[in-house]
């Protein structure tokens, strides 16, 4: 069977990570693949590298942007060609090019936006769930990550195509331990884009009287590392908006983008992981702080009780900033190390659910 895989987000965060984690375990199942809009030069995982030289992986360079009017309507026929000398096509998200004639598979990690539709405004959420829609009707069958994020997409889309969940896992890198293991610098980190969804309105208030308490209490006051871009911390709540003026002075530092050792070391150091998301489609960062060896204290959203509760995680009220606030202050007096825990979730095993199902489709 030979695969063609739209490689075109490799080496970025997110859809980038899903596509590099899984791509090693694609690519060793003894198939043949057609790799699409790959660049060998971009920061995929060594795993992905080592397999590329393989005489059963070709490569069909691709300049032409996802979700473009060009990928959509007027993508070049003789990229179509190749494609379609496929047995099927896969993308890790829900852009599909035009001209494919071959069973397409995609995958839709969360319809936040239509959950949410404040975050994209009524054009760019009917645009989004155009591109949904299309993706449905176009493929033999739909991946997702949690079973939450399969009935938001069964209710928004009224989905007859098969809905397969497959999980994520982390990274290969997080799963090797740092040595030697960076010591705990009573920082808490936050793992996340800066957006309303991620709980960052939650958070920083949250903190704020956490941090207070301490100072009461004639402790060493905490620190709280936001890995994401402070430029585009964007709210109109005029009070947050002053607290990111004032975060240095508060204990609070942006680090904006860091690489993925980086991001390791950081998780590493920290005392305590916060990921106080109002929404999620699964949500990464808890499961690579416990493999950093850092606890986790995350919401109580229902993806996170249907991924994290056979985890040694704690949770708190979505949205409640007194209950978070109060629960930091359990943890961090707890200063309890992470107990042993069995794995649930891995990409090799994504990797092979996905070869399951486009295979027994296929026949």
């Amino acid at each position: 069977m030979k695969i063609a895989i739209d490689c075109r987000m490799s080496g970025q965060s997110g859809i980038g990570t899903f596509l590099d984690s899984i791509l090693p375990f694609l690519l060793q199942s003894g198939n043949d693949f057609l790799l699409l809009g790959y660049n060998p030069k971009n920061p995929a995982s060594e795993e992905a590298r080592t397999v590329f030289s393989a005489k059963n992986v070709q490569f069909a360079p691709c300049a032409i942007k996802t979700f473009s009017l060009k990928e959509t309507f007027f993508f070049p026929r003789a990229l179509a060609k190749k494609i379609n000398a496929c047995d099927l096509y896969f993308t890790p998200y829900c852009n599909i090019p035009s001209g494919i004639k071959i069973p397409v598979y995609s995958t839709i990690h969360d319809v936040v936006f239509l959950d949410m539709p404040d975050l994209a405004g009524k054009i760019g959420t009917f645009i989004r769930k155009l591109f949904y829609l299309r993706a449905v009707k176009k493929s033999k069958a739909v991946f997702t990550v949690s079973e939450f994020s399969k009935s938001r997409i069964q209710e928004h889309l009224n989905c007859r195509t098969p809905i397969i969940v497959v999980y994520n896992g982390i990274p290969a890198y997080f799963e090797k331990p740092l040595v030697p293991l960076p010591a705990k610098n009573g920082a808490i980190i936050f793992i996340g884009n800066i957006k309303r969804h991620k709980g960052l309105q939650t958070l920083i208030p949250a903190f704020l009287a956490f941090r207070k308490r301490l100072i009461q209490d004639g402790k060493t006051p905490a620190k709280l590392l936001i890995v994401g871009s402070k430029a585009n911390f964007r709210t109109q709540d005029r009070t947050l908006s002053a607290l990111q003026d004032e975060a240095a002075e508060n204990g609070i530092t942006f680090t904006g983008f860091v690489a993925d050792d980086e991001l390791h070391r950081l998780l590493a150091q920290a005392c305590l992981l916060v990921q106080p998301s109002l929404y999620e489609g699964f949500g990464i960062p808890p499961l690579q702080a416990l493999y950093a060896g850092t606890r986790a204290l995350i919401s109580d959203i229902p993806v996170f009780k249907e991924i994290y509760t056979d985890y040694p995680v704690a949770f708190f009220k979505a949205g409640d900033a007194d209950d978070l606030a109060e629960k930091l202050y359990d943890e961090w007096n707890a200063n309890a190390p992470v107990p042993p825990f069995t794995a649930k979730h891995s990409y090799k095993d994504t990797a092979e659910r996905i070869l399951r199902e486009i295979a027994g489709r296929s026949v």
